[in-house]
């Protein structure tokens, strides 16, 4: 077996905690096939560790799934409830990598997501946005990430608004982390 390492310009090794205030994690899907509405997620947590050789690094994360946005208190009720989210029951989405692949130009993350009380093995398109100097001396990292699921195979049926709501869900994320001591 071939070990393989990469060099990424600036890279740091260490533990990162994500700053939910200068990161998003979004979602779109279509809606009545003919436009996409978007969503976001207003609290979340997690850690990434970039290891010495980065494809052996780890992200683990977790999003509170009553934070959910999609600028129409109407919807969001209905994506709270159980024909979406389903927050009572599954109150939160985590994710656990597995392992980081290069590919083309960036990486991707393979993991772990689970969501409405199914787990799945899902890939991360990934994008390494830098690191540099934050306020008063911290280190900070940026990441770019994305995948597309199909919110059936998680057991979301969209009860009745599930014949206008696409099956097609992308997940985006920009992430910019804090070096932790």
């Amino acid at each position: 077996m071939t070990s393989q390492t990469v060099q990424i310009p600036g890279y740091l090794a260490g533990t990162w905690a994500i700053d939910p205030v200068h990161s998003d994690i979004s979602f779109v899907v279509r809606h009545l096939g003919v436009s996409k509405v978007r969503g976001h997620f207003g609290t979340f947590e997690g850690t990434i560790v970039t290891a010495e050789n980065p494809l052996e690094s780890t992200v683990t994360a977790k999003i509170d799934a009553t934070s959910v946005d999609t600028r129409n208190g109407q919807r969001d009720a209905h994506v709270k409830g159980e024909d979406f989210l389903d927050v009572e029951k599954f109150p939160e989405l985590t994710f656990t990598s597995t392992g980081v692949r290069a590919h083309g130009e960036g990486f991707l993350v393979d993991g772990e997501l689970s969501l409405h009380g199914v787990t799945k093995t899902v890939s991360l398109e990934l994008e390494i946005n830098g690191f540099g100097d934050g306020f008063e001396g911290a280190k900070v990292a940026g990441f770019s990430a994305s995948t597309e699921i199909n919110r059936r195979e998680f057991g979301v049926t969209g009860g009745a608004a599930g014949a206008v709501v696409g099956d097609k869900i992308t997940i985006l994320l920009e992430i910019e982390a804090v070096k932790q001591a």
